[in-house]
C-alpha cells in the first residue's frame, strides 16, 4: 500500500473557498489509483465539507444560513479575544466537520457531477488555514 501526505496553505476569505483543484494535485502527485483521500482541517475556525460546486447561489445561501442560526457578537457568548466573530466561528465548526473522506478509483476523486471540496470560513477578514490531504491506496 502507498500513501502521501501533504499540507496545503489556503488563503481565505469569509464563506466558502473551493480547494478540489488543490486535493486532485495531491492525489495526482501520489501516484494511487484506487484507495482513499482524507482531507483534514488544522484550525477550530474554520471547517471543510462537500458541496454544490455549479452554482455560487448556493455558496451564499449557506453562508447566510449558518450566520443566520450562529450571529456574530451573540450576547451568550463570552470568549470574544478576538472580537465578534470569534467564539461564533467555534460554534460555526462544532456543528459542520473538520474531516471528509473521498474514495478514489482509477486515479480519480468519486465526486459527484457537482461536488466540490470546500474550506469553509467562519472568520471576517482573510486568513491563510492548513488542510492536511492523506492519500493511502494502491
Amino acid at each position: 500500500m502507498k500513501q502521501r501526505i501533504e499540507t496545503l496553505g489556503v488563503a481565505t476569505r469569509r464563506g466558502l473557498n473551493e480547494i478540489t483543484d488543490g486535493v486532485r494535485g495531491v492525489l495526482d502527485a501520489s501516484g494511487i489509483r484506487e484507495g482513499l483521500c482524507t482531507v483534514f482541517i488544522r484550525h477550530t475556525s474554520a471547517s471543510l465539507l462537500i458541496q454544490e460546486n455549479a452554482d455560487p447561489a448556493v455558496q451564499v445561501d449557506l453562508e447566510a444560513f449558518l450566520s443566520r442560526l450562529v450571529p456574530d457578537g451573540d450576547p451568550l457568548f463570552t470568549h470574544a479575544a478576538e472580537g465578534d466573530d470569534d467564539m461564533s466561528s467555534h460554534v460555526k465548526t462544532a456543528l459542520t466537520r473538520t474531516s471528509e473522506q473521498v474514495p478514489v478509483r482509477n486515479g480519480e476523486l468519486v465526486l459527484g457531477t457537482w461536488q466540490g471540496l470546500y474550506v469553509w470560513e467562519h472568520r471576517d477578514g482573510r486568513h491563510r488555514r492548513e488542510v492536511v490531504v492523506h492519500v493511502m491506496g494502491e
